[in-house]
């Protein structure tokens, strides 16, 4: 027998900054919330807006509050599985803070506007090597602890664990491929439909081997572990691992239905998401039936009660996302709140409570004494259930109400709701609703902090914990008489992780080669020309400000959006785009066709204050554009140059005349502004001010907002629209 020490330190810096980074994440999710039903709560403050706080939001619940309990939960589970501490304990560490340092960068960039724009990857190119760099040491002190265990098996969640690190590595590496233009500025190697496809298999995989692999894999170890009983079938649990690998990687499609993508990559999404449902809930009966005969023990352990309901709300979801990606249930859903509460279902139900399950169960045993409260614990319990209940059922009302108004034609055959913001304020007590059901989630927070708190306090220090056990003898590495193929492989680390890399590789190889490479699939469009040097610079500006978080850019084919935003969206159209622009949710319309629909000086007014030009609106305004501060254009040649590689043809001639044409394109747009004669009266007057102040006075034609309309007024202006003004 050798005697060694299980590292619970490192688990306890892991759970700790779950904890702290769960309360950061969930207060700007409710901020965002409130800023729903009080649009200018923060006006005039750029970092605390809606479109710079949404990313810090999701990156914060994902990889900060769910990243940090996915690895308190590998690192403990891991080690006794194996029969071994980590393989190293600096590893262990850098791995700790590496990440932290990540999440606070993410925390500091965001809010300031850098971002690339692509869900749940929006940190721009430093940021993304530092995340590889961290993701490669969690990789190799995983994979180290594997060669040197003294357990000869490796165990289900182990399974799990390696493949949500080979495909997380994969997903990030091919999605965060871009060429940098400063030290904060970078663009996507890929343009338009391709972008689109490579996003979205990242953003549903991200979700698959982030949010739903390394969980069930704590799942298989931690429900056992707090019901007292085996796993119900050992051979379900095979079937669930391989075939949730092998499919979950070609769902991405079924995010771009009714999209420009090509529909034999939409088809391939739709028949592979459909097929998902029998693995997801292979592992849902697998975890549910762990808990027969421990019924009586689940009414009164809330460890239990919470993993009940994470495995319950896994359910729900798998359910849910095949049946999204029917095209006729897509056509109703995409693009409304219905999404928003199908993914905090899984956020808040499966992630949220099997953290908060295993970190009830981890603490008492790491501090060798009881929860301070199971009063408390079984308080958190019924008021995070009752906030899920009150977040996501609104949110299924209102995307069935958004859904339902924008397809209502009269019997003339007119839109009956053609003013989008009719449905807006049809559905603002649901926004009510699921702010308060957000309170409530976020109320039980704060009672697991203030319990965990009292009992570390109560119990012990949380000392590396002694153990031994038997070394592990070498064996014949062949199979042994009678042994069967999956038993031989899970003595096998590293032939398990090849075969695992093979099978979510497949997926994505078909999906996105021939998307890429086969020039068929992204017909050109001889009218779409490259955006002027002033267009980049206010594209970049849409991009900064997280406009994509509200607005779309692609009008599906149907009867109804036609009417509303005009000619359905081509391929063609979005050939320079890098990054793409498409959005994946409608709190606003849909702005492809928004070029010459309105005035330079609409556009102007509505960027200031939104509800001066559209009464009831819930968009926040946008003031800091307007500063007395010229836009900045240094980088613009070295923004063209890096375009230019990658193969938007600008010439070097209007690379070297950027600026040039930059102030030729705004004084125009300046001009058309001197037109209403409010702004005239307001230009003299904040002259005026400037002068009196002894500040230098930036001509409009040189601040970011000029930039901005300049961009806008340029969307779908390449296609030819017949009377765009009525849309």
């Amino acid at each position: 027998m050798q005697q060694f020490y299980y590292d619970n330190k490192i688990v306890k810096k892991f759970i700790y900054a779950t904890i702290v980074f769960g309360i950061v994440g969930m207060t700007v999710g409710l901020l965002l919330a409130t800023l729903f039903l009080f649009p200018n709560l923060t006006d005039g403050v750029s970092w605390l807006s809606f479109g710079r706080l949404r990313p810090l939001h999701t990156n914060a619940v994902i990889f900060a509050f769910v990243g940090n309990a996915m690895f308190a939960g590998i690192y403990y589970s891991l080690q006794r599985l194996l029969k071994a501490r980590m393989y190293s304990d600096f590893l262990s560490n850098l791995n700790f803070w590496g990440w932290q340092l990540i999440i606070v960068a993410a925390a500091i960039t965001l809010p300031l506007g850098y971002t690339s724009s692509k869900e749940y990857a929006e940190l721009e190119w430093p940021i993304d090597i530092v995340l590889t760099l961290i993701w490669v040491v969690f990789g190799i002190n995983m994979i180290g602890t594997i060669l040197k265990r003294r357990e000869r098996h490796l165990y289900v969640a182990i399974w799990f664990y390696l493949a949500t690190f080979v495909t997380v590595a994969v997903l990030h590496i091919f999605n965060s491929l871009s060429i940098p233009v400063s030290a904060m500025k970078s663009y996507s190697v890929y343009a338009g439909v391709q972008d689109a496809l490579v996003q979205w298999w990242y953003g549903h995989n991200a979700v698959a081997f982030f949010l739903t692999t390394p969980f069930l894999g704590l799942m298989y170890y931690f429900v056992p572990k707090a019901a007292n009983r085996p796993v119900y079938s050992y051979r379900l649990s095979i079937v669930h691992f391989w075939s949730l690998i092998f499919l979950y990687i070609w769902a991405g499609p079924h995010h771009l239905l009714y999209s420009a993508l090509p529909n034999w990559a939409q088809n391939l999404g739709v028949v592979f998401s459909i097929m998902l449902l029998a693995p997801s809930w292979g592992g849902m009966i697998n975890g549910l039936l762990t808990l027969r005969g421990a019924w009586d023990k689940v009414r009164v352990d809330p460890v239990l009660k919470f993993f009940v309901v994470a495995i319950t709300g896994y359910g729900m979801v798998t359910f849910e996302g095949p049946m999204l990606s029917l095209k006729n249930v897509n056509a109703i859903a995409h693009f409304t709140d219905w999404i928003v509460a199908h993914v905090h279902v899984g956020a808040l139900a499966w992630n949220g409570f099997m953290a908060f399950g295993m970190i009830y169960w981890l603490i008492p045993r790491m501090t060798k004494g009881p929860l301070f409260s199971m009063k408390l614990a079984n308080f958190h319990f019924w008021i995070g259930t009752l906030g899920i209940v009150l977040y996501t059922i609104p949110m299924y009302v209102a995307g069935f109400l958004q859904a339902s108004m924008w397809k209502q034609f009269n019997p003339d055959g007119t839109l009956t709701y053609g003013n989008f913001l009719e449905t807006v304020t049809q559905i603002m007590p649901m926004y009510w609703m699921r702010a308060i059901g957000g309170t409530l989630y976020i109320i039980g927070m704060f009672v697991l902090t203030y319990n965990i708190i009292k009992t570390v306090r109560a119990n012990a220090k949380i000392e590396d914990e002694l153990a031994e056990a038997p070394e592990l003898q070498k064996i014949s590495s062949g199979r042994i008489k009678g042994e069967k193929f999956h038993p031989w492989l899970e003595r096998k680390p590293i032939q398990l992780t090849i075969l695992a890399t093979v099978a979510i590789l497949i997926g994505g190889i078909i999906q996105i080669v021939p998307t890429i490479m086969v020039k068929s699939n992204i017909p050109t469009i001889s009218s779409v020309k490259p955006y002027s040097p002033l267009e980049l610079e206010g594209r970049d500006l849409y991009i900064r400000e997280g406009c994509v978080g509200c607005h779309s850019q692609m009008v599906r084919p149907f009867r109804s959006e036609v009417e509303r935003y005009g000619p359905q969206s081509k391929a063609g159209e979005f050939v320079y785009d890098h990054p793409f622009l498409w959005g994946s949710k409608r709190t606003g319309p849909d702005l492809l066709r928004v070029g010459g629909k309105y005035n330079d000086n609409w556009h102007f007014n509505h960027m200031w204050n939104p509800q001066s030009t559209s009464a009831g609106s819930i968009m926040p305004g946008y003031k800091w554009l307007f500063d007395n501060s010229a836009l900045d254009i240094s980088d613009i040649e070295g923004k063209m140059k890096v375009m230019q590689q990658l193969g938007v043809p600008y010439t070097d001639a209007e690379v070297a005349n950027a600026k040039n044409s930059i102030n030729e394109q705004s004084q125009q747009i300046e001009d058309n502004l001197h037109a209403d004669p409010d702004f005239v009266k307001s230009y003299e007057n904040s002259k005026k001010k400037a002068a009196a102040r002894g500040e230098e006075f930036v001509p409009m034609r040189q601040r970011e907002i000029v930039a901005l309309i300049a961009y806008i007024q340029r969307l779908g202006t390449d296609i030819k629209v017949k009377d765009n003004t009525k849309n």
